[in-house]
């Protein structure tokens, strides 16, 4: 598996230095920046793999940047900041960030979220123009419009099969409520929110197969969902 080429976005020395240190530890090639400027060059100089990026930045706000680099790249961007609010989440993921790591943090947790994004990477870079989609046991096919699981097809409704579609053209990504009403009712009132929370109990217990140890959905609380790459 090639190591990634990372951007850690920090302006604290201190954090900026652990996320280097870590990274160079585990044979991660890296670039430093510690300012949105410098950031949004280094973006767009060196293509780095993924992003990790701090919101408290000197000159802009990270949410600016993560707007800014999605007119041009889909690089997956990992958001490390101290804001723990749900709305600071909600606004990052909906501005076009993948992942939310909240501070202080773990290495490991660190070096965890970007395991899955390399998963991530390399299931879409590996992912053909092809019309069936598989995740472990989990099969789409888009051109029958039926979902199987292992060898039984599952009897999803047209609102189910929706939402598992949405899911599953962003696996391994964390998707706002907000986003995913947006996408499948074309609004997103507190009804709508509402309607979704049903539809995904729903779905998740039939994605199960019955096994509880099975999660193809992971629920990130007040903030959405994210299919998970298994």
């Amino acid at each position: 598996m090639n190591k990634l080429l990372i951007l850690v976005v920090e302006d604290d020395p201190a954090i900026r230095n652990l996320m280097a240190t870590t990274l160079r530890t585990h044979d991660h090639r890296f670039l430093t920046a510690s300012t949105g400027a410098s950031a949004l060059m280094q973006a767009s100089t060196a293509q780095p793999d993924v992003m990790l990026l701090d919101l408290g930045l000197p000159d802009m706000d990270g949410v600016e940047i993560i707007r800014k680099v999605r007119t041009w790249s889909q690089m997956p961007i990992i958001v490390i900041s101290a804001r723990a609010e749900d709305t600071d989440k909600i606004a990052a993921l909906d501005a076009g960030a993948d992942d939310y790591l909240t501070k202080p943090f773990s290495v490991e947790e660190l070096l965890a979220r970007l395991r899955v994004t390399q998963r991530r990477l390399n299931f879409m870079q590996t992912s053909t123009a092809s019309p069936i989609f598989t995740n472990g046991e989990l099969k789409i096919d888009h051109a029958a419009g039926c979902v199987w699981l292992g060898d039984r097809e599952l009897h999803l409704t047209p609102m189910e099969y929706k939402l598992l579609c949405v899911l599953a053209q962003n696996v391994g990504k964390v998707l706002t409520l907000s986003f995913i009403t947006q996408k499948v009712w074309g609004s997103s009132t507190e009804s709508d929110i509402a309607s979704l929370r049903v539809f995904m109990a729903t779905l998740r217990k039939k994605l199960s197969g019955g096994k509880e140890d099975v999660q193809y959905i992971q629920t990130h609380i007040g903030v959405g969902y994210r299919m998970q790459k298994l």
